[in-house]
């Protein structure tokens, strides 16, 4: 699922482009697991937050496969400019193709993860993405995102 959101009220303004990349099972957020995944959909969530960055351009993608994920990095890394937030969910602790795809690439990336990881089973606190990563925000529930926004946008204003 690919997805552009955009803030009408500041159509004209020079927009900052910032990629969300999702991996498998986060379209079910809100539906999925809400003790730890919380009520609301990750697109009902952005939507909500993104009058809050006017002057970001946030390109969203999700994929359940893991080769249309380094695909969209691929497809982010044409730009360095642009920075990557990356969820890639359960691959996280499994993928060492993504990990390849986020060192292969110039942008800066920021992983994050909606429950803290640390709190759960082991074997979901080695994150061999997060070790091809900038840094990596886990356990705000949706406000890792946000907080991975604002880290961006005070990094580049």
């Amino acid at each position: 699922m690919l997805l552009e959101l955009i803030n009408n009220d500041s159509f004209n303004m020079k927009k900052k482009i910032i990629h969300i990349i999702d991996g498998p099972n986060l379209n079910l957020t809100g539906r999925r697991e809400t003790d730890i995944y919380g009520k609301m959909s990750i697109l009902t969530y952005l939507d909500k937050i993104s009058s809050e960055f006017p002057s970001i351009h946030l390109i969203y993608f999700q994929s359940n496969i893991e080769g249309e994920i380094i695909d969209r990095l691929h497809v982010a890394g044409k730009n360095a400019e642009n920075p990557v937030i990356i969820n890639p969910g359960g691959y996280s602790h499994t993928s060492v193709a993504i990990a390849d795809a986020i060192r292969a690439i110039d942008n800066e990336v920021i992983e994050v993860h909606i429950s803290n990881v640390h709190q759960r089973e082991s074997f979901r606190q080695d994150m061999i993405s997060g070790s091809a990563c900038n840094g990596i925000i886990s356990g705000l529930g949706l406000d890792s995102y946000k907080m991975a926004l604002i880290y961006f946008q005070e990094k580049r204003d």
